[in-house]
């Protein structure tokens, strides 16, 4: 038996600079919110290192067959680039620049498909895309109308990918972060919906800066409240607290 060439050759290549990049128009406002939330939640954690990319609608590249293909998905998390970040301004091309990215997601609101697509003729869809040219470890696909997260995996950059099963509180294990991805319900900027939120080992959730804020004012509180009260108790006991 003689085995039969791979249907395809990758290549990496840098993204020519008069080049345009694919224009992805957004179909819901939400959508750059809860990416900007999944990246700020992780640089408030210190769980966003310095060579680490995080980007929201920026292409990431791969030459296929000769052909410069360049998708640009809705989020994805890079562990490390190689190269100056002045040099993936406009777009990234993993191996050349850096690592693989370690997950992708993208956004499904008014409408769908896209983001399933198969198609390994050239322009490829975006699930073969991620699968078999980028190898992406984790792609989610996340409906902002009903709150519900896709996540398919493969290990060691090994297709196929392989629909996951959250755990009992919904969320995904993303080994790669050492974090928990999930949706949660609430509101956020003025806006009410779905989001997805990062959590850790522990189940801790990672907050955002408002989040912060507030358990900090309600830290505050607390401790004016309990000095209020050991202020009473002294005085009760004939003791100025001054003194």
């Amino acid at each position: 038996m003689v085995a039969s060439a791979p249907p395809y050759v990758i290549t990496w290549q840098q993204f020519p600079d008069h080049w345009p990049l694919p224009d992805d128009s957004l179909s819901d406002l939400a959508q750059p919110a809860l990416a900007a939330a999944l990246t700020q939640s992780l640089r408030l954690a210190n769980r966003l290192p310095e060579t680490a990319l995080a980007c929201t609608n920026y292409g990431i590249c791969a030459t296929v067959n000769d052909k410069m293909v360049v998708k640009a998905p809705d989020w994805a998390y890079i562990p490390r680039i190689t190269v100056n970040r002045e040099e993936v301004i406009r777009s990234y091309t993993p191996q050349l620049q850096g690592d693989l990215p370690a997950i992708a997601l993208e956004f499904l609101s008014e409408t769908e498909g896209t983001e399933y697509s198969i198609k390994s003729t050239y322009p490829p869809g975006k699930f073969f895309y991620y699968e078999q040219i980028l190898t992406v470890p984790n792609y989610g696909i996340f409906n902002l109308k009903t709150g519900v997260l896709e996540l398919y995996r493969q290990e060691n950059h090994t297709p196929p990918y392989k629909l996951q099963t959250p755990n009992e509180q919904g969320r995904f294990w993303i080994p790669e972060l050492d974090l928990f991805l999930g949706p949660w319900q609430g509101e956020r900027e003025n806006l009410q919906g779905h989001w997805l939120r990062w959590w850790d080992a522990a189940g801790n959730m990672l907050l955002w800066d408002t989040e912060r804020v507030a358990l900090e004012q309600q830290r505050a509180e607390q401790e004016r409240q309990r000095a209020e009260r050991l202020a009473a108790q002294l005085r009760s006991l004939g003791i100025e607290p001054e003194a």
